[in-house]
């Protein structure tokens, strides 16, 4: 596959305003998210900004930003908006969706998610890493993935939820939310309209599931440090210092 990393951003964030611009040791956010993305050296990085600030940052580092309407509703929205503008031709066939507040992103796992992507032969790929604090477990922020696992490696998703899932004995496991598309995939994914699940759980993921689409899971060794608040914003300043 040609892939394609697109990093939607965009300032408005209730818990943490202004997020992507946050200085960690000296760098805005995006701009770390960018360069660990660039590690992976899967195909071009390219940050789908809603907000000129960003996309300044991004570009005053060496990045490439393209701008999209703020209006949009989602970052899938606005991946799918920037791979139109840049890509007209449609050149890449694996599109791959990474959140810019993932600072301390390991870009294997960029490699992992489209390598599943590609072996599967799903619409879409995802990641998921085993919950190791019992506290996780009825966590309501801490996305539980079921799969239906066919080795130690990679698996079939059958459902995302917030509630602690499957019931019964066994390990369970954190959704990363990192996602790899086929290109004709994201085009239909973005054209649907909210799910009813969707809706209840507000898990994005469920109306691809809903519409009957493949979503094949990798198993990854950890999850990545997600910047939501301002608390994580002081851990991903410790870790990376």
């Amino acid at each position: 596959m040609n892939p394609i990393i697109i990093i939607p951003a965009r300032l408005g964030s209730t818990r943490l305003p202004n997020k992507p611009l946050a200085d960690i040791a000296g760098q805005p956010m995006i701009v770390r998210v960018w360069r660990q993305a660039a590690k992976a050296k899967l195909g071009p990085v390219v940050v789908a900004a809603s907000e000129e600030e960003i996309a300044r940052v991004v570009s005053d580092a060496g990045g490439k930003a393209v701008l999209t309407d703020p209006a949009l509703a989602s970052g899938s929205d606005r991946v799918q908006a920037a791979l139109r503008m840049i890509d007209e031709k449609g050149a890449y066939d694996c599109v791959i969706n990474l959140q810019g507040d993932l600072p301390a992103l390991d870009p294997e796992l960029l490699k992992k998610v489209a390598a599943v992507l590609s072996s599967s032969g799903a619409d879409i790929a995802t990641l998921a890493a085993e919950i190791r604090e019992p506290r996780d477990a009825d966590n309501p922020n801490v996305v539980k993935a079921v799969v239906a696992w066919k080795d130690a490696h990679q698996g079939r998703a059958l459902y995302f939820t917030r509630a602690r899932a499957p019931a019964g004995e066994g390990p369970l496991f954190h959704h990363v939310g990192i996602y790899a598309y086929t290109r004709p995939a994201l085009a239909k994914f973005v054209s649907l309209p909210p799910s009813p699940l969707e809706n209840r759980e507000k898990l994005e993921q469920l109306r691809a599931l809903e519409a009957g689409m493949h979503i094949a899971v990798a198993l990854a060794d950890a999850v990545p440090l997600s910047v939501d608040a301002p608390d994580d914003l002081e851990k991903a300043r410790a870790a990376i210092r």
